[in-house]
């Protein structure tokens, strides 16, 4: 009698002890995996945005996109300053670079180039140096090398809605209409940014 009174006890709607064990036990795990499917669902099954949260007016590295470029106003090796907003109309590169950097540096000699070729036609770069413990390194290497287009100090407010800039040299590509069209980490064949350029002007 004893047993069935126990028997009794450990049953409720039916289940015993066990199966309500079971049950709660599957319960937990079934709640784990539609967590786990829901805070991964972006790298399960793709999403069309980006993860956040990022900075006012981010633009990846190396989205091809038309996104309006955000605007800057930094300082000049001249000791001026530029608004890019204010080159507008004009098909303008912006480089991010530094004097220390060895593919920045083999670069330079194919914008200046392309300054000269298509400058007069409404063609400009923008150099945004990245240099910090070497910035006054930067007005000696541009003489050295002749450069031929604005160089910009650049900073951390800069590189964040410019995608974090990774890597340099990262370029990108901006239309007459102030769009970003194109742009690119690491050193890239001068005949790339010409073919924007003819496309562009």
């Amino acid at each position: 009698m004893t047993q069935n009174n126990t028997a009794e006890k450990n049953k409720i709607g039916g289940l015993t002890k066990k199966h309500r064990s079971w049950i709660y036990t599957g319960f937990f795990i079934g709640v784990i995996m539609l967590l786990f499917i829901f805070n991964n669902s972006d790298y399960l099954f793709g999403s069309s945005e980006e993860n956040g949260p990022y900075p006012p007016n981010y633009i990846p590295a190396a989205q091809k996109t038309s996104a309006l470029a955000p605007d800057f106003t930094l300082p000049t090796s001249d000791g001026k300053s530029m608004k890019l907003s204010d080159l507008k109309g004009k098909v303008v590169i912006v480089d991010f670079w530094a004097t220390w950097c060895p593919p920045c540096r083999k670069g330079i000699p194919d914008l200046i180039a392309l300054k000269k070729k298509y400058g007069a036609k409404g063609f400009e770069i923008v150099g945004v140096s990245v240099d910090t413990d070497t910035k006054n390194e930067v007005v000696p290497f541009m003489k050295e090398q002749k450069i031929n287009y604005p160089v910009v100090y650049g900073n951390m407010n800069v590189y964040q809605q410019y995608g974090g800039i990774r890597a340099i040299p990262t370029s990108f590509v901006i239309d007459k209409q102030g769009k970003i069209v194109a742009s690119y980490e690491g050193l890239i064949p001068v005949e790339t940014y010409e073919n924007h350029i003819k496309k562009l002007l």
